[in-house]
């Protein structure tokens, strides 16, 4: 299992389009990847799910993943969440 810790950077949060950007992201990975935020945890594959955590601008997530591609999907996930909009 591989996590990282991000912080989100979008102004929006993970609201809307970058909750859609970010599902599409994770879908390009084969790995079970989870999306946790204040003790709650969300299917990163699944933009209702992610967008029931209310992350916010600022708000530190922990992106976790299980399976062979795992590394590099926790990557571009942080990567791709931690960038401004």
């Amino acid at each position: 299992m591989v996590e990282k810790e991000a912080v989100v950077g979008p102004e929006a949060g993970l609201h809307a389009r970058p909750a859609a950007n970010f599902v599409k992201k994770a879908k390009q990975f084969d790995s079970e990847i989870k999306v946790v935020k204040g003790g709650r945890e969300a299917n990163a594959k699944s933009t209702l799910k992610i967008m029931t955590l209310g992350a916010k601008k600022d708000d530190r997530i922990l992106i976790r993943a299980e399976g062979e591609d795992a590394e590099a999907a926790v990557d571009a996930l942080v990567e791709l969440i931690s960038a401004e909009e």
